[in-house]
């Protein structure tokens, strides 16, 4: 029984996948090990979403042959679609599959059998146009939460972004497949699904034509019995309309969270991105939420130092956000990737700049989080409780996501308890006591 392990880079799409496949392996008769116990196979799921993950793909095959010079090294993801000839000439590399063929890697590398003779890795990687098959996938056994993937590929052409170029045309899966593997990952105990995708809003493109919406998919799944809460992992603001906020604010399964793309706080560098809204939209979305749920968690994702941002229009954005009633941001200071639109942008701002604008960023970022954790104290949330313990703490999350620790008791993971918000400690994360009220599920 050959041994393989897999190496995750990248984002929850991504982890939902290398489960998919390892699942698949092991059907087929192989033995699923960690990363460092010998393994025969490696098999490394790689994004390119930034020059520092290409970077850490390298270091990984490096760790690799340090761990096993014999074992066959599989490369996969969306580094793999878009230079799988760089990547075929990284030594120790035996084969780089594209986005068409990583499903199909098992019958392809026919026995990762090592060819000592092979020069440089073997390549399977179709034109991007190939890659029009959905495959469903999830992720089990990694954490209390499942990543549920729902839809692939991306129809925006950003100006900033590869990953059309790296999965292909936007297409789903269907609402009765979705629900299908909700009721599968229920019935492994599982409490908490993460809906995820390239583009989640864009759901219902099957073979180019919309047949179903994502409003109807979270109709549906908010039916599936077994599942305590659903969680929209990231959501285009054009996308989330006032039905979705209106059913998820009566919901009886989905949480008071959106992670809502905002890119920049400047309508000039929006333009300039390509983005299909302005930041009038965006107040909007997030006005329309705080009007239906108060308590409701925002997450944001921003860019810094894109192409033609000055620091007038990167202080637009600064204020914009300061003011925005938000909970946190996710800040992705820009790097140039080729045949993207934005790299023939000018001026191009220099990178002592955008890591400064990062840095402000990330601070105001904390301010953001802290003043939403002031906000829940004194209230009673349900707290999600994970594996991970650390010195003698364990931590879980509420429904609208406030990191809670407590004292570990091995009872509580993977439970849903009620307790009362009580103060923020040292480490940023919120603590709790026990609450003698009914547990129930609050949008307030």
């Amino acid at each position: 029984m050959k041994k393989v392990a897999f190496y995750t880079l990248g984002c929850k799409l991504n982890y939902s996948e290398t489960s998919g496949i390892s699942r698949m392996f092991e059907q087929r008769g192989y033995k699923k090990v960690a990363f460092n116990d010998q393994p025969d196979i490696f098999i490394v799921n790689t994004c390119s979403v930034t020059e520092n993950a290409d970077k850490k793909c390298r270091k990984i095959v490096r760790e690799a042959q340090a761990i096993n010079p014999n074992g066959y090294v599989a490369i996969i993801g969306c580094y793999a679609q878009l230079k799988p000839k760089e990547i075929s000439e990284i030594p120790g590399v035996d084969a780089v599959l594209g986005a068409a063929e990583k499903f199909r890697l098992i019958d392809l590398l026919d026995g990762f059998v090592k060819e000592p003779s092979q020069q440089q890795g073997k390549v399977f990687a179709s034109p991007i146009e190939d890659a029009v098959d959905y495959h469903v996938a999830y992720s089990l056994n990694d954490r209390t939460r499942t990543f549920l993937k729902v839809q692939d590929g991306c129809d925006y052409p950003c100006a900033y972004c590869t990953i059309p170029l790296a999965r292909g045309k936007s297409r789903s899966d269907t609402i009765e497949n979705v629900v299908k593997s909700a009721r599968e990952i229920a019935a492994r105990g599982v409490k908490e699904i993460v809906l995820t995708g390239v583009n989640i809003g864009d759901f219902g493109l099957q073979n180019g034509q919309r047949v179903e919406t994502f409003l109807g998919l979270v109709k549906a799944l908010d039916e599936v019995e077994g599942i305590e809460r659903f969680r929209i992992s990231s959501i285009e603001p054009n996308l989330l309309t006032d039905e979705i906020i209106a059913f998820v604010a009566q919901s009886k399964r989905f949480v008071p969270h959106f992670h809502i793309p905002l890119q920049s706080g400047s309508n000039k560098i929006l333009g300039l991105m390509r983005r299909r809204y302005r930041r009038e939209l965006y107040v909007d979305r997030v006005t329309k939420i705080k009007e239906l749920m108060p308590h409701c968690c925002i997450g944001v994702d921003v860019i810094v130092g894109h192409p033609g941002e000055t620091n007038d229009d990167f202080l637009e954005t600064y204020q914009f956000l300061n003011e925005l009633d938000i909970s946190y941001l996710h800040v992705f200071t820009y790097s140039e990737r080729p045949n993207t639109l934005a790299v023939d942008i000018k001026p191009v701002v220099p990178q002592s700049q955008r890591a400064e604008r990062s840095k402000m960023l990330h601070i105001l970022s904390d301010k953001k989080r802290r003043a939403f954790y002031e906000s829940q104290l004194g209230l009673e949330r349900t707290v999600l409780f994970e594996e991970d313990v650390v010195n003698g703490y364990m931590q879980g999350f509420t429904e609208n996501y406030v990191r809670v620790s407590v004292q570990y008791d091995p009872l509580l993971i993977n439970e849903m308890k009620t307790l009362r918000l009580t103060n923020i400690n040292a480490e940023g994360t919120v603590e709790a006591e026990e609450s003698e009220s009914i547990p129930m599920f609050v949008h307030n």
